[in-house]
């Protein structure tokens, strides 16, 4: 059946045939082919990109580009529902990778929501040879999005090539230990891999008492309105940890996760910073005053807000919260 639907979605929407025209065909009546046609975007047979007007979106990067120094800027429509307007941008991010990705590239992955929703969404025209290599450790919390080897696996299943996974956990108790664990001759050789990435794609955290590194316990809601108190603002990766001008917070959360840092990303072609909920767009600008972002993926209304959070704090006026 599978074979069939995929035949029939060709023909509505690549070869432009009517509903119409296909019932006649296929001898079936039109009330049928439309819950075929549903059926096979239900199968993910077929994905559905809605993109914003390209007016918009190319004024909107072209001031993200004066802005901030990026190379580019996907931006997709806004939706009330935070897993859809998640899924948008997921598809754009994975339409943007399904073009950009050649044979031999080294692909570093983060973790987070919007990173594991690239892997749902990721839709290869023709496979790749390219590696997908955990840019972080892994953890058992959290579920998978929060497991960047899952990633991995699925993206080089889509794309195309093999995935290589950080043997160490994410979180640890202290520098010290982190220290200690990058010295490990394997954790060494999968870091110096992803240091030598072609393109990145990393997450931007808020400070959020429902963020992910509260919801898998690796920091207490106390100690994050301890940071927030200090200026920081939210963090790059998943770990590190910045305030609003791009600078590393000096908070006691930092430096305890195994995987990239912001220097590291630095020397990265093209670093994709993915965000698509709201409440993080003070996070999206510091992440973007670290001069690590190459692309920035989010929604309009967030790269509106930006720009004006930007102008008021150039200006001198507080940003609101």
């Amino acid at each position: 059946m599978t074979d069939e639907l995929t035949t029939l979605a060709t023909l509505y929407y690549v070869d432009g045939l009517t509903q119409e025209e296909l019932s006649k065909r296929f001898g079936v009546s039109r009330a049928t082919i439309g819950r075929l046609l549903k059926r096979a975007q239900e199968e993910g047979i077929v994905e559905i990109r809605v993109r914003q007007s390209p007016k918009v979106a190319d004024e909107l990067e072209r001031a993200l580009i004066s802005r901030f120094g990026v190379m580019r800027a996907l931006l997709t429509p806004d939706h009330t529902d935070p897993e859809k307007q998640r899924g948008m941008l997921a598809s754009l991010v994975a339409g943007f990778l399904d073009k950009n990705l050649q044979d031999g590239m080294i692909v570093a992955v983060g973790m987070g929501r919007n990173i594991n929703a690239v892997s749902d969404h990721a839709i290869s025209t023709v496979a790749r040879d390219c590696s997908f290599v955990c840019a972080i450790g892994g953890s058992s919390q959290g579920g998978e999005a929060m497991n960047p080897d899952h990633i991995c696996r699925r993206l080089a299943a889509q794309f195309g090539g093999e995935s290589e996974t950080l043997y160490a956990p994410a979180l640890v108790g202290d520098r010290a230990t982190v220290e200690q664990l990058v010295k490990n001759g394997t954790v060494r050789q999968t870091l110096d891999k992803a240091r030598r990435a072609d393109l990145a794609l990393v997450g931007v955290g808020d400070m959020s008492a429902d963020s992910n590194m509260v919801r898998m316990g690796w920091f207490t809601p106390s100690e994050l309105a301890e940071a927030k108190r200090i200026g920081t603002v939210g963090d790059l990766m998943g770990y590190d940890f910045l305030d609003i001008h791009g600078r590393t917070a000096a908070t006691p959360i930092q430096g305890r996760v195994v995987g990239l840092s912001v220097a590291d990303l630095r020397r990265i072609p093209n670093v994709i910073a993915m965000a698509s909920e709201p409440s993080k767009v003070t996070a999206i600008l510091g992440a973007l005053r670290t001069g690590a972002i190459n692309t920035l993926a989010t929604s309009v209304s967030n790269a509106t807000t930006l720009l004006q959070m930007d102008e008021a704090i150039s200006l001198g006026r507080q940003p609101a919260d």
